[in-house]
């Protein structure tokens, strides 16, 4: 017998975030610092698991991500190091 899996857990919300989880969130993240993701949740008031919420930061509010496509000299060094590694 395993460990059940952290999204199977009696009365966690799973599917579409919606903007009032985010604004928790972000809210949270931003005055207290992530921590212990998975006691972030309960802290922030919301009901999801701590995998959940440490996905959502890092790959949706997260203020640093950059979005858009690749600049010119990054695009330009992809393809230079593609030519030198190949698929690796």
């Amino acid at each position: 017998m395993g460990m059940m899996p952290c999204c199977e857990k009696v009365g966690l919300k799973k599917g579409p975030w919606t903007p009032e989880e985010d604004n928790k969130l972000v809210a949270y993240v931003q005055k207290h610092g992530h921590g212990n993701w998975n006691s972030v949740p309960a802290k922030a008031g919301l009901r999801r698991c701590g995998k959940s919420c440490r996905l959502r930061w890092i790959n949706h509010l997260k203020p640093d991500i950059k979005r858009g496509n690749f600049s010119f000299s990054e695009d330009r060094t992809i393809i230079q190091l593609h030519a030198l590694l190949g698929n690796k």
